[in-house]
């Protein structure tokens, strides 16, 4: 399994995605505020990934507190809580994260527990949500291994496999859960600009597991499509709204309205950490703009004039229509996704 993250009696372990494909290094995160950073450099990414992150930097403060009580801690421990938050506005499994490790806290001080019974319970839950996301992708892939076909070309965009998670993957996990059931399926990977997720990270990954991978650019899905080597597309999402509009790196939304045009089946696979109900449409989903340099620049060379605009979201969001199902980990649902998704989220509650 890929060690996207891992936790150290020194501090959480990271694979340092900005130097994939050609550079397999590692970051020690020994405080909370340098797992921060590496949520907002992107050396971790993907939206289950930073969710773990998150609560591990909450944990990880409270471990490295000089605080002498629990009382003492309640501030630090707030503040730790804001800027992990403050990192990345669009993925929803960041917030999801750090909420449960704000209950877990309330309920714990409440109780008037010790600092050192707050510190390792803290530890424990966030040890628990990385095992929770390997079962939930693997469960993932199962579900939607069913809805890719024996044979052909599968379309991904951007990364959604276990550099993205704490292993196997969403949107690649059900790729390779397609292959492990023996379906003879070929990867087409979006090279994913600006940040080229898709061409160093996923066809890293891929390559390692030795599924047929090739890596096109982004302007050249809909003339795959129209010779008919696509037959599928699966991505993941940063967060799912009510009604099942998708926020996930930008340009998914240019390869949803191709495959609905060329009669491909567009599916979305995400953990229900992803899923927000409280937020009712895409429109409503905080969008986040990167820095400029990104598309300025790569590779440390300057690609384009001086002083010129730029814009640079890192996501766009794909309208529910466009979407043929949304593969969670506690089933498939189907349109109309409103009604669906709220009826997964009563039947688990």
């Amino acid at each position: 399994m890929i060690p996207t993250l891992a936790w150290t009696p020194q501090g959480v372990r990271f694979i340092d995605q900005t130097r994939l494909p050609l550079e397999e290094s590692y970051v020690l995160a020994t405080n909370y505020e340098q797992v921060a950073d590496a949520i907002v450099t992107m050396v971790v990414r993907g939206a289950p990934a930073i969710g773990v992150s998150a609560a591990y930097g909450v944990a990880l403060g409270a471990l490295r507190t000089k605080a002498a009580t629990a009382a003492d801690f309640a501030p630090e421990f707030d503040r730790i809580c804001v800027r992990l938050a403050a990192t990345r506005p669009t993925a929803v499994n960041l917030f999801w994260a750090i909420d449960r490790m704000k209950r877990l806290f309330a309920t714990l001080a409440g109780a008037s527990a010790s600092l050192a019974e707050i510190q390792q319970k803290l530890l424990a839950e966030a040890h628990a949500m990385y095992e929770e996301d390997i079962v939930a992708c693997k469960a993932m892939g199962r579900f939607g291994a069913a809805l890719i076909p024996n044979k052909g070309g599968v379309l991904t965009h951007c990364n959604a496999g276990a550099l993205a998670t704490c292993g196997y993957g969403t949107a690649l996990g059900v790729i390779r859960s397609a292959v492990e059931q023996g379906k003879q399926i070929h990867v087409f990977a979006d090279e994913t600009r600006p940040f080229l997720q898709g061409a160093r990270l996923t066809a890293w990954e891929l390559m390692a597991d030795h599924i047929p991978t090739t890596v096109i650019c982004d302007n050249m899905a809909a003339s795959l499509m129209r010779a008919g080597h696509i037959q599928a597309v699966v991505v993941g999402a940063d967060r799912i709204a009510a009604n099942g509009d998708a926020a996930n790196k930008i340009g998914t939304y240019n390869v949803a309205i191709l495959a609905r045009e060329h009669g491909i089946p567009f599916y979305v696979a995400a953990p229900w950490s992803t899923v927000d109900m409280a937020t009712a449409t895409g429109d409503a989903i905080p969008i986040e703009e990167r820095p400029a340099i990104e598309v300025t620049h790569h590779g440390g060379k300057q690609l384009t004039p001086n002083g010129v605009g730029i814009r640079n979201p890192a996501f766009d969001v794909t309208p529910a229509k466009y979407i043929a199902a949304i593969i969670t980990e506690r089933g498939v649902l189907k349109a109309p996704f409103g009604e669906s998704l709220k009826a997964m989220e009563l039947r688990v509650k």
